[in-house]
């Protein structure tokens, strides 16, 4: 495998259509090679294309002056003011003076308060220069008749932006390009503001996007973290948790220094040794030049001399690594019911290339005791050749096998009903659930307690101006808002995203779900993970609020602005309540930025109990176990709240431990694990609050 990756990572510079050089290097050397009698229109065209590939690298001073030159060129003539691409120059060259902006202040001296939306106090810049030299161009760009709205509506945004870094109101700008003040007031309610506490707890890796796993890989009862990077020079980084709020980096002992690379993370326990192993998913995005090893790291346990869980790749003695193609998505679940994890991951078909999906099924150890995969996604009726961005298991009809459901990008997304034989049948039709066409994280869940898996799809088609629509009050695209359908537990669903509170924009990759109130109702939190560089939007907490969902990003100040990858919702310092952990950075060398942590600073006196499930016929995490936690409500009444054992997001990884919020409940008055390979139902009577328990497999 490091062969493999060495490979990978000589070869970024050329090939890597995000990280690679080769655009700078080649239009450095067409201007080098122009004459005295190259046009002047020509001349500014490549100058602003050259600054614009500059830009993404994070060269801002030369891609700067490369579009001030384009643009003084471009205002020689009327022919030259009147182009789209001098209409293109002055907004790159706004974005490279933001972008200045960021990097010489949220980067060069970050703070807790660092790009948290609305910005105040620590957050305010003091290296002025990119913001007030954008202000302008914004203002430009916004009065510019000849742009689309949206255009002039990111403009307006970004003003509103510009001005935050600097201290002052956007009462400066007129009304049309104003973000009413009213709308940036903290929501009503009694909600305690987050901290970034990442610096302090050891977690805030500078970088670019990548994947998260928080969960207990040395078995201590506390959770550790493991954080990729896209980026095929950077190690996949173990954290081991100091159990005192902090945590250790034990990457070289944990023998992953040279595993680099990887958008996405996902833990299993494919051996069922009671060990968290872990899988890499890479190539997301790059089509051909996207055909990258998957990695699958075994956990062998732990080095007595330095702490560290020590890893050893296994993906080509393994059965896994057969067959290369771009991915972000894959997912872990029984399909079979045999009682061993199966591995299900999304390939990415589009003009560039078409690569199937892939099913392997977990044959278990060789003589060699090493667990081997067989790939059978063909006669299982799951090779589809689609543009998958998320994949997630659930068992939405309530059979006891896990059903497949597949998030795309630019076409109809896909539900797989497990028939119990092996194979699976395309049911997406039937169940109206291909909607939203350009779609990104997904999860199953059960949003309102009613004992039904139902099902999150995002929306990837919001964008800079629908926010800033949606803060003026004004109407958003249908097609940008998330589908929240909601399972009847017979295999129908109702889409229900509007009627529950889902009416604001969004454009997450990484996210995920948790119920960080302690209120028996599971939260969620939405990273932005847009490339763009206009994409500077806040992230967005929604608190569940018995079935209802209200935006609480303003009062809680976990409106991040910078790119938000994958999200990992855990009490990580095992105080009772669930903090959020956030990859952070954007998509080109440009973009980096610090991981976030954020410690949760909630009080209400609502009680918790958390669940670690020990499976013996079945998968030793249950792994697919539904989970009902019954607690008194009033007088001689009951309810319920139901979660089921998975990682939670498809982008980001939850602990495979369950976390339960109880509101004020003092005590359990049981809790109930049905096991799907024996279809069985435990019952464990008057469990104490407050506490984690483990609940082994009868």
């Amino acid at each position: 495998m490091i062969e493999a990756l060495d490979d990978i990572e000589a070869r970024t510079s050329s090939e890597n259509p995000f990280l690679g050089t080769k655009n700078v290097e080649k239009g450095r050397k067409m201007l080098a090679e122009m004459s005295a009698q190259t046009p002047t229109f020509l001349r500014a065209r490549l100058l602003s294309e050259l600054g614009w590939v500059e830009l993404l690298q994070g060269l801002e001073r030369d891609a700067i002056n490369h579009f001030e030159a384009a643009r003084q060129l471009f205002e020689m003539t009327a022919e030259g003011r009147q182009s789209d691409y001098y209409r293109e120059t002055i907004g790159s060259l706004a974005l490279a003076y933001l972008r200045l902006a960021e990097t010489e202040n949220c980067c060069a001296k970050p703070s807790p308060e660092s790009c948290i939306f609305p910005l105040r106090n620590l957050a305010i810049h003091d290296q002025t220069e990119g913001s007030e030299r954008a202000l302008p161009l914004l203002r430009q760009l916004a009065d510019d008749p000849n742009l689309a709205k949206g255009a002039r509506e990111e403009a307006s945004w970004l003003a509103n932006i510009a001005l935050m870094t600097l201290g002052r109101s956007g009462e400066e700008l007129p009304e049309r390009m104003r973000i009413p003040p009213e709308s940036l007031e903290s929501e009503p309610g009694r909600f305690p503001e987050f901290r970034n506490i990442a610096a302090k707890a050891g977690v805030d890796t500078f970088g670019l996007s990548g994947g998260a796993v928080m969960d207990d890989f040395d078995g201590d009862g506390f959770f550790d973290l493991i954080v990729s990077q896209w980026d095929p020079a950077q190690p996949t980084l173990y954290f081991r948790n100091r159990r005192d709020g902090t945590f250790e980096n034990l990457t070289s002992e944990a023998n992953l220094s040279g595993i680099r690379g990887g958008l996405n993370l996902r833990q299993t326990d494919f051996d069922n040794d009671g060990d968290l192993d872990v899988f890499i998913m890479r190539g997301a995005w790059m089509s051909e030049n996207g055909k990258h090893p998957n990695s699958l790291l075994r956990n062998d346990g732990v080095d007595r001399n330095t702490g560290a869980v020590i890893f050893t790749d296994i993906t080509f003695a393994s059965g896994l690594g057969d067959a290369h193609y771009p991915t972000q998505t894959g997912d872990w679940a029984d399909f079979d019911l045999d009682g061993d994890l199966d591995l299900f991951v999304g390939n990415e078909t589009n003009n560039g290339g078409h690569f199937p999906c892939q099913l392997f099924r977990n044959e278990g150890p060789d003589d060699n005791g090493i667990t081997q995969f067989t790939e059978i996604a063909n006669e299982a009726g799951l090779a589809a050749f689609a543009y998958v961005k998320g994949a997630v298991w659930g068992d939405y009809d309530g059979d006891r096998y896990p059903d497949l459901f597949l998030s795309c990008i630019n076409e109809a997304n896909h539900l797989f009903r497990n028939r119990a034989d092996g194979t699976f049948e395309d049911v997406t039709a039937e169940n109206g659930v291909a909607m939203p066409e350009r779609s990104f994280p997904t999860w199953f869940w059960d949003f309102n307690n009613d004992g039904n898996l139902d099902l999150f799809v995002s929306s990837y088609l919001g964008t800079s101006s629908e926010v800033f629509r949606q803060r003026r009050g004004e109407p958003t695209r249908p097609e940008s808002l998330a589908k929240l359908f909601q399972g009847d537990g017979r295999g129908g669903f109702e889409e229900v995203g509007r009627r529950v509170g889902l009416t604001m924009p969004m454009l997450p990759m990484g996210s995920n779900f948790g119920d960080v109130m302690n209120d028996g109702f599971p939260d969620m939190y939405l990273g932005t993970g847009n490339p763009s560089y206009s994409s500077i939007v806040p992230n967005l907490f929604l608190s569940n609020e018995q079935g209802q969902f209200v935006d609480r990003t303003l009062s809680t100040r976990l409106g991040h602005l910078q790119k938000g990858h994958a999200v990992s919702i855990a009490d990580f310092d095992r105080d009772g309540d669930l903090d959020i952990f956030e990859q952070v950075g954007g998509a080109y060398p440009g973009d980096p930025y610090y991981d976030a942590l954020f410690e949760n600073p909630v009080e209400n006196g609502n009680c918790w109990v958390s669940i670690r499930l020990k499976g013996t016929k079945s998968n030793s995490f249950g792994v697919g176990s539904r989970v009902r936690v019954v607690v008194p409500d009033g007088n001689d009444s009951e309810r319920s709240i139901y979660q089921w054992m998975n990682s939670g997001s498809s982008f980001g990884a939850n602990p495979l431990e369950l976390h339960f919020g109880l509101a004020d409940a003092k005590h359990v008055l049981r809790v109930e694990v049905f096991w799907p390979v024996t279809g069985k139902t435990q019952v464990i009577e008057k469990v104490n609050v407050n506490q984690r328990i483990e609940i082994t497999e009868k």
